[in-house]
Parts: C-alpha cells; sequence; structure tokens
C-alpha cells in the first residue's frame, strides 16, 4: 500500500521541486503537491492545503514550505504521521532580513518581476551547480510561478509566527535536512530545530545550497525511503 505524502514547496517553488522525490519514491508514495501560491498568509497557506490532503499523510516541506508544515502541525497535529524539513527555520525574520524582504517587495512594485537571476543563483545553490542545466531549471520555475505569487508569499513569510515555542509539541518521526552551503537558511537554523523535537534526527548534505531536493535528489531520497520505511 503506497503512503500518502503531502509535499510542500519554497517560495518561488511549484512541484518541479519535489520531481526527483515523486519519481524516485513512487513505488511506497502516493504523492501530492500543496500550492502556496494563493495565499497571503501562513496560516491560509496551510489551511488550503490541509483541505486538499488526504485524512492522515507525512508531511515533506521546504523552506517557505516549513514554515507552513508547522502552521500544519499547530491546526491538525493528529492528520501528521511523519515529518520531514529541508532548508528551514522555526524561528521569525530578525530586523536585517525582515528590512530586506520589505525592500525586495517595494522595489517589485515599482518595477518589472525579474523571477530568479543568474546573479541570484548563488543564493540558492552550490557554486559548481550554477551553470548548470539546475541553474536554468530553478530559474524557470520561478518564472513560471510569477510576481502576484511572490508578492502573496513574501507577505505570508514576513508576517510568520515564531514557531519555536511549539517545537516540543511535534512527537512524529522527524527529519531535519540542510545543505553545508545554504545561505538562506544556514545549518544553525535546522541545528535550533532538531534541539527543539525530541524526536528528530539531522542530515548535513555536503557541497550543498538552499535545494537539497534538487541538489542532492538521490540522497534525498535515500534519506526519505528509510524515513518512510522506519
Amino acid at each position: 500500500m503506497l503512503t500518502p505524502v503531502l509535499f510542500l514547496p519554497g517560495l518561488l517553488c511549484d512541484a518541479t521541486l519535489w520531481r526527483q522525490q515523486i519519481d524516485g519514491l513512487s513505488d511506497i508514495v502516493a504523492p501530492s503537491v500543496a500550492d502556496l501560491t494563493l495565499d497571503n498568509s501562513i496560516a491560509g497557506m496551510a489551511a488550503r492545503a490541509l483541505a486538499a490532503a488526504p485524512p492522515r499523510f507525512s508531511l515533506v516541506a521546504l523552506s517557505m514550505g516549513g514554515y507552513v508544515a508547522f502552521e500544519i502541525m499547530r491546526q491538525a497535529p493528529d492528520r501528521v504521521s511523519r515529518l520531514a524539513l529541508f532548508a528551514t527555520g522555526a524561528a521569525p525574520d530578525d530586523a536585517q532580513r525582515s528590512d530586506a524582504r520589505r525592500k525586495g517587495v517595494e522595489s517589485l512594485k515599482l518595477g518589472r518581476f525579474m523571477g530568479v537571476t543568474g546573479r541570484m543563483l548563488p543564493q540558492l545553490i552550490h557554486p559548481s551547480r550554477v551553470e548548470s542545466d539546475l541553474g536554468e531549471t530553478v530559474m524557470a520555475m520561478a518564472q513560471r510561478v510569477g510576481g502576484a505569487a511572490f508578492l502573496r508569499q513574501q507577505e505570508a513569510i514576513a508576517n510568520r509566527p515564531d514557531s519555536r515555542p511549539t517545537l516540543a509539541e511535534i512527537t512524529v518521526p522527524t527529519i531535519i535536512g540542510v545543505g553545508d552551503s545554504d545561505l538562506m537558511t544556514p545549518p544553525a537554523a535546522s541545528r535550533e530545530i532538531h534541539a527543539g523535537i525530541a524526536s528528530a534526527s539531522l542530515h548535513i548534505f555536503h557541497d550543498c545550497g538552499h535545494l537539497p531536493a534538487m541538489e542532492r535528489p538521490e540522497e534525498v531520497n535515500t534519506l526519505l525511503r528509510d524515513w518512510l520505511m522506519r
């Protein structure tokens, strides 16, 4: 029997983010990918994802998807059987990140949506992959998500709650993964989550940036398979 798994994408990501996991785990997983482009709050994203999800499921999330995963654990913890968190954090933005986010939104409102540019790629993926097909795939994915969804997502992220106080309430089997070269959510953020969830294990992806699902797909698949079969 296939295990229902709900995948939550990150900022400016769609189902392409999880394509290699969905394909590589097709023998054991019944996948669904939440649409996190339609709401301007983390609570709204979580509620929409829950409305479309199976009654009970394993939950896999990356980056912004992790913020939504924490909210799902608050709204409907009884529906989640396992939790996998990649490249995310439990804390809200600090003042510097909040200011940068606000300026980015203001700039977009005055100009044209550029998506993920070649100059931004080193912030998302390991430098060794910037000139690869992966870089083109990431930029194309961001363009598909588009500027209107980006503004909604940024508003949701900027106003997200602090999830650190509720980490101890998570008791399902949990795995946490992060790239050793992640500049967006450095390993310290994952270590903070790991320390807060008693059932959690932590995995570091070497020579990997912010998108381990795309940068280290086979390693992610092995991790998820072990977690699902445990």
